[in-house]
């Protein structure tokens, strides 16, 4: 008998990351690299290289603009060392 077993997706595992490390209040991560296909950094299957993060998170207060951004980039730096090239933060 096989077991199938389902890796996640990285939108997913971005998710997950976020939750952990911000305790967001708000979260949503899109995968948009299909909009972006041909463009640069694109991956020939669609997926997994363009995203948009929408976060609110208490770990912000009295942060910067720059700041808030710079704690989301944190958190995801492994993601993109492994290949996400863009990376849209909306804080909300």
């Amino acid at each position: 008998m096989s077991t199938s077993t389902t890796t996640p997706d990285l939108s997913t595992l971005m998710t997950q990351r976020l939750q952990t490390t911000l305790q967001p209040t708000q979260l949503e991560v899109l995968d948009e690299s299909a909009a972006h296909a041909g463009h640069a950094g694109a991956s020939d299957s669609g997926v997994g290289t363009h995203f948009r993060v929408r976060v609110a998170s208490p770990l912000f207060t009295g942060l910067s603009r720059v700041a808030r951004h710079r704690l989301v980039y944190d958190a995801l730096q492994d993601f993109i060392d492994q290949g996400v090239h863009a990376l849209a933060i909306e804080i909300v």
